[in-house]
């Protein structure tokens, strides 16, 4: 094997930090000129040394590089890119308590961004998974079964007002003809605005759909699915309730998942429920965002991101 080709088979392992204040602003540093990629906007972090964790890793480039010091961080995605010249692996995790102020102890300029105000072009091609998974939500609606197609345009309405950005179709009452009817309503409803409906498929096999749509896997789905079953522009996400479906789930590069059930709730029968110490856990132990499912209030949101959560999923807590 060549030199370049080696380059380009081992990919520099690189552990990749990711800040979120109060403010929905991102912590960002600039990329010195005379670097890879410089000239650009990164996301704080820095390869691993020889026999260094990623957590170690971590904690080390944010102490030599900003001044601050991580308590309590979590995995949240794996990126493998190929440039020209090298490949990289980015690991990703999510700092959720720290010490210290941001300063550029390497001369480099660095900012709290807002998230709405990221873009693309701004940071190195790598990091676009990154940007992607920003932009979700902090919270996810699922549908509530509704009882008559009069009734769905109403429900998908009452959302998009919520401004909630991320809606499952979830009607697992209807036959797949009916289900695929009436998620061709809702989808009218979300046309022109910036919500993602996503299709909830409890049936076997892929509809052919007039508007492209993000799919939403259960459980049992999930454990029988070999590949991403659509393109990475669109959402993919799935329902989970232990650690082996949460691995089907990053194996399967989903962009986010469910855990549930976190609180107590009627269908589990509260004795199963995993409470936020059990999903912490679980959380931990993959690269994935994970949203908090089961018993959630939209005052939820803040305890879920604590424990490593992207946020919160629910029913009940949108209906009025």
């Amino acid at each position: 094997m060549s030199a370049i080709d080696a380059r380009l088979t081992v990919p520099v392992h690189v552990a990749v930090g990711i800040v979120v204040n109060n403010d929905r602003q991102v912590l960002v540093s600039l990329r010195h000129p005379d670097s890879h990629q410089g000239g650009l906007w990164e996301f704080p972090g820095g390869k691993l040394k020889l026999g260094e964790s990623v957590l170690q890793g971590l904690k080390r480039e944010f102490a030599e590089e900003l001044g601050i010091y991580l308590e309590r961080c979590f995995p949240i995605k794996k990126i493998l890119h190929h440039y020209s010249e090298k490949s990289v692996l980015l690991d990703v995790w999510q700092i959720t308590e720290f010490r210290g102020q941001a300063i550029g102890l390497e001369g480099q300029s660095v900012e709290w961004r807002y998230l709405s105000d990221l873009q693309v072009k701004d940071f190195p091609p790598a990091n676009s998974p990154i940007l992607r998974l920003l932009k979700l939500p902090e919270a996810i609606a699922i549908t509530p079964e509704i009882e008559e197609e009069e009734k769905v345009e109403q429900v998908i309405l009452d959302l998009v007002t919520q401004q909630v950005k991320v809606i499952q179709f979830r009607q697992s009452h209807l036959d797949s003809e009916s289900y695929l009817h009436w998620f061709e309503l809702a989808q009218g409803v979300c046309s022109g605005t910036d919500v993602e409906l996503m299709f909830s498929s409890h049936f076997a096999g892929l509809p052919l759909l007039k508007i492209p749509a993000g799919f939403h896997a259960n459980s049992a789905r999930l454990m029988e699915m070999h590949e991403r079953p659509v393109p990475d522009e669109l959402l993919f996400s799935a329902s989970c309730h232990n650690q082996q479906e949460l691995k089907q789930a990053e194996k399967l590069n989903v962009d986010f998942a469910y855990l549930s059930p976190v609180k107590p709730i009627e269908k589990y029968h509260g004795s199963n429920s995993i409470g936020w110490k059990g999903f912490e856990t679980l959380v931990e132990q993959v690269s994935v965002p994970v949203y908090a499912l089961g018993g959630m209030c939209v005052s939820d949101v803040s305890e879920a991101r604590q424990h490593g959560g992207q946020g919160i999923a629910g029913i009940s807590c949108f209906q009025s």
